[in-house]
């Protein structure tokens, strides 16, 4: 796929997202913030793990 057709597609959905109304159920998304489970959630690794052999440990101060 080119980059002309490419573009194009990520356009069209991102016009789709803007411009279509969505419902929100607003009850399950309280009931997902108010739990305190980390499933499926992002975690931080931990800061001691050296497994990456190409880390050069700067990663934190990158943009």
């Amino acid at each position: 796929m080119g980059r002309g057709r490419a573009k194009a597609k990520q356009t069209k959905v991102a016009r789709e997202l803007k411009y279509s109304s969505h419902e929100t159920d607003f009850d399950a998304l309280q009931r997902e913030l108010s739990t305190g489970s980390s499933s499926g959630h992002y975690e931080e690794p931990d800061s001691d793990d050296q497994d990456d052999p190409y880390d050069d440990g700067y990663g934190e101060y990158r943009r």
